[in-house]
């Protein structure tokens, strides 16, 4: 594919392998080849193996577990195309990891988030790609182009299938934090909001206060952009059941899905979990109520879309 002088090659990290071959096959492309290890010390060991000079280079790597490591991969690939005279960088990182630590919550606190930003800026990065950031005002965090690609559609669209009747579902927003994301979320099934007030005593605790809605009887879908160790959704689904919700289902972009979270989910009032594969679903949180869907066919075309100098404005917009 070659488009304005520059051909098109696509890179990966380790992070998330598998949707990287599942991009560059919708793309219909290989992945470009390059050895990406580690020297007997730790230190990433990376080697780009063919030319890419003048290349307009997209490098695929979620900042998922190990996140440090999948950063260095990242920022290293960067460089080692910056110094091979790429055309020009986009980075696309599915998750973005340290996105949570994006404000000063007390005293003496980092604002990791943004060095992570400077980090790919630096590095030679041209542009970002991303989907569903923790907070949308770290988009403002980067002094190069970001695009921001959503995963309610995705989700929305899963569940429309799903439930061919939606007269008893409503969506529910599991933190006062989510309910733009919700809102967004059910008026795409057409279905009431509810909202859970909760207060978190620590970091990765939550406590359910109150449910502000009619839940009583219905299918329930918790909106959520990221699940990590699992409490906000269970504790919710635990307060829904109460609440007299006859199923409760959960959905997010990103199953970070930490410690024991699975085990924690599988033991729940939760029918089932769906989320993307921005973050791969290994072996170990595998489980029959986690289901995953692919956001390839969204980030191959905005990565074509961007290639040929193209508006991504309708992948924010779109319905269906």
């Amino acid at each position: 594919m070659n488009l304005h002088g520059k051909d098109i090659k696509i890179f990966a990290g380790n992070s998330n392998r598998e949707l990287a071959l599942e991009i560059a096959e919708k793309i219909g492309l290989p992945l470009g080849l390059a050895n990406v290890g580690k020297f007997s010390d730790g230190e990433c060991a990376i080697g780009i193996n063919e030319v890419v000079r003048g290349s307009d280079v997209f490098l695929i790597q979620s900042l998922c577990w190990p996140v440090n490591d999948n950063i260095m991969e990242l920022l290293i690939m960067i460089d080692a195309l910056r110094r091979a005279s790429a055309g020009r960088i986009t980075a696309v990182i599915p998750y973005y990891g340290y996105a949570r630590q994006d404000r000063k919550a007390k005293a003496r606190d980092p604002i990791s988030a943004k060095l992570v930003a400077n980090l790919l800026t630096t590095a030679g990065a041209d542009r970002i790609l991303t989907m569903d950031l923790h907070a949308p005002q770290l988009q403002g965090f980067f002094d190069i182009p970001l695009d921001h690609l959503l995963g309610v559609p995705i989700l929305a669209n899963h569940f429309r299938e799903k439930f061919e009747d939606t007269s008893d579902v409503v969506v529910v927003s599991p933190d006062v934090g989510s309910v733009a994301r919700s809102r967004k979320f059910a008026e795409r099934l057409d279905v009431p909001l509810a909202i859970i007030d909760k207060r978190r005593p620590k970091a990765n605790v939550s406590e359910i206060m109150n449910i502000i809605g009619d839940v009583n009887n219905k299918r329930v879908i918790l909106v959520d952009d990221l699940i990590d160790t699992g409490g906000t959704i269970i504790n919710a689904a635990n307060a829904l059941t109460e609440m007299g919700a006859k199923e409760v289902y959960a959905c997010c972009t990103h199953g970070v899905l930490s410690g024991n979270a699975v085990e924690r989910i599988e033991k729940s009032e939760l029918k089932e979990l769906i989320t993307l594969n921005t973050i791969p679903l290994t072996e170990e949180k595998r489980s029959p109520k986690i289901k995953s869907l692919s956001v390839a066919p969204v980030f191959a075309e905005a990565i074509e879309r961007i290639y040929g100098d193209m508006s991504i404005s309708t992948l924010f917009t779109q319905k269906d």
